[in-house]
């Protein structure tokens, strides 16, 4: 039985509505900004219940508009997580700021308690992830950066349809970024993103900043770039944003079977604790498993595209090489690096693909090893 981690050709098996629309857009001529792409920017500030959101071409750019937005540059810091895309610490880089990183957490996300004794007289902000689409401490990174006067930056490129005690994800810090690369919840098809932010003075400038600075046609009040989203992919984001909570729950449900499925392995497998009053997304289901290298291939030889994100701690990159960090600096992050597997749980599973998953690792685990 084949258990398949890319579902985009389920997702998109039938694209007539969206078709349909896109002739509207040709036949409208509105190929840069326009209606469909602040259509879709006030749809996704009302799903989230934010005041402002500016969409940009990808994920990266939002990463990279929110930090210019808050004043990092050059000769600051911002403190983040060595566990996460190469996107998050290379926005940092790219706006002139030197990352700091703290260790994660039991759930893989960052831990605040350790935040303090990171901050230097250069800290300028927190980048906190919502990795995996689960979040952490966020109500305590938002009181550590009042208390220090520093702004905060979610990476919630995960968390679309997530829930914090009420309140959505991406909706805490100073600018929140968000990706719609397509293997996230709500994406389109290609790369697409936005910032969210209550912050009316620095949605005006991302929005000009995001469009060359342009106040006009014939008037220009900074100097920007172009990172503007394309109508095209605004028109898909505003399509699949339709069934971000169905999504959302189909995923719970999955990660639900699977947590219960894998209860009787507790000498194998560490399953992150889930915490009350939070929703996450499972954009990934992540576990730690024993003898990981060898489940995996097993895996994979029996159909179950499991995948790992991702084997090696940023600090232990060679891009990090000249951040200062060694082996052993982040003990937690270093051993989930070694541990840990992604499973397919997405919304396109079926129950029987689910049970032959977790036979197969049971079988791994009670038959082949010890």
């Amino acid at each position: 039985m084949k258990v398949p981690y890319n579902y985009l050709p389920m997702q998109f098996s039938d694209v007539e509505e969206i078709i349909i629309d896109w002739k509207k857009l040709i036949q409208s001529t509105e190929f840069t900004l326009g209606p469909f792409v602040e259509s879709f920017e006030k749809e996704f500030a009302e799903f989230i219940g934010c005041k402002h959101v500016i969409s940009t071409n990808t994920g990266t750019d939002a990463l990279i508009l929110a930090l210019k937005a808050v004043d990092v540059g050059p000769g600051d810091e911002v403190i983040s997580v060595p566990t996460t895309f190469f996107a998050t610490i290379g926005a940092i880089v790219a706006v002139g700021a030197r990352p700091a990183f703290v260790d994660i957490d039991e759930r893989y996300q960052m831990n605040a308690d350790l935040i303090p004794k990171a901050i230097t007289s250069k800290t300028k902000a927190i980048l906190p992830v919502h990795w995996g689409g689960a979040s952490p401490d966020i109500p305590a990174i938002m009181k550590i950066g009042k208390d220090c006067g520093l702004k905060i930056v979610e990476d919630a490129c995960m968390a679309p349809g997530g829930d914090i005690k009420g309140k959505h994800p991406g909706t805490f810090g100073h600018a929140n970024a968000w990706s719609m690369h397509p293997l996230k919840p709500l994406n389109v098809m290609g790369d697409g993103g936005m910032v969210s932010t209550n912050d009316d003075n620095l949605a005006v400038w991302m929005r000009m900043y995001r469009n060359h600075g342009m106040v006009d046609r014939d008037h220009n009040s900074i100097w920007g770039v172009n990172m503007r989203m394309q109508p095209l992919q605004a028109i898909v984001a505003s399509h699949v944003l339709k069934t971000v909570r169905e999504t959302v729950e189909m995923r719970n449900r999955n990660a639900n079977i699977v947590d219960n499925g894998l209860k009787e392995l507790i000498n194998y497998v560490t399953v992150p604790p889930r915490s009350e009053g939070y929703r996450e997304t499972f954009s990934l289901y992540m576990a730690r498993f024993r003898k990981r290298d060898s489940l995996i291939k097993y895996l994979v030889e029996k159909g179950v595209e499991a995948k790992i994100h991702y084997p090696v701690p940023l600090h232990l990159q060679k891009a990090a090489g000249n951040l200062g960090y060694k082996q052993g600096d982040f003990p937690v992050a270093e051993k989930y690096c070694e541990e840990i597997i992604t499973l397919p749980i997405h919304q396109f599973i079926n129950t029987e693909q689910i049970d032959y998953m977790l036979d197969s690792i049971r079988t791994f685990y009670l038959t082949r090893e010890e």
